[in-house]
């Protein structure tokens, strides 16, 4: 039986964590050189790059559970290769391969990476994508009313470095996967978002992904950790 056939979910962030997180405790802040044995080197993979004339800031991983870091795994999904699969209550993203395997994204997940699932395509991809908060945001929010014309992309942008839009047909499901500007807030479940991945991971991905890819987002119970949602 695939790994993901059986699931435990949870959910919830603040206005510029806008993009996606859950809270849980860390097991130790030790940090990884590799994972598990793999042959990941985390200090090159996360460390500070320039990108498009933008500062990427290298993460601090002794923030973050090592289970979120970059990995490649057998692949738990059972989707054809070159799928993208979205686990929003275990806060993984699983890029599907040829070879059986899958690379293993650790996420935040927010509100609305909680309250949509099905399949879809990525029609649309953007580098240090605009960031506009949705209506009932610009209404409670002042700061997010500030940009209710659109946020330029850039270091302060919630959708960090890169973002992929989900359709189904010609419909946009409001759903993204997009980068973050919190690091912290990856493996955790917050109010306000989508999908969120570090900036390097989200790099990554984006750049495998072609236009045209299919996404499944597994259904989630929506649970919001009472600490993100402070």
């Amino acid at each position: 039986m695939p790994v993901l056939s059986r699931r435990l979910f949870v959910f919830g962030a603040p206005l510029f964590l806008a993009g996606c997180a859950s809270s849980g405790r860390l097991a130790s802040n030790a940090f990884f050189d590799g994972f598990g044995g793999s042959d990941y080197d985390y200090r090159r993979i996360y460390a500070a790059s320039e990108d498009n004339g933008f500062p990427v800031p290298a993460i601090d991983l002794s923030k973050i559970n090592p289970q979120f870091y970059r990995r490649e795994v057998s692949d738990p999904t059972g989707e054809a290769p070159g799928t993208i699969v979205v686990d929003p209550d275990n806060h993984f993203l699983y890029h599907v391969h040829e070879d059986g395997m899958a690379t293993r994204y650790g996420v935040g997940v927010g509100r609305e990476g909680f309250g949509w699932h099905g399949k879809a395509t990525i029609r649309r991809k953007a580098v240090w994508p605009t960031w506009t908060p949705p209506a009932d945001m610009v209404r409670r929010d002042s700061e997010a009313a500030k940009y209710a014309g659109g946020m330029p992309g850039g270091p302060g942008n919630p959708l960090g470095a890169r973002a992929m839009y989900l359709f189904q047909g010609n419909r946009d499901t409001l759903y993204r996967l997009h980068g973050t500007i919190d690091p912290s807030s990856i493996g955790k479940s917050m109010s306000s978002g989508c999908i969120r991945l570090l900036n390097q991971d989200i790099m990554d991905l984006f750049e495998h992904t072609p236009v045209g890819t299919h996404v499944v987002v597994l259904p989630s119970s929506g649970a919001v950790d009472d600490e993100a949602a402070m």
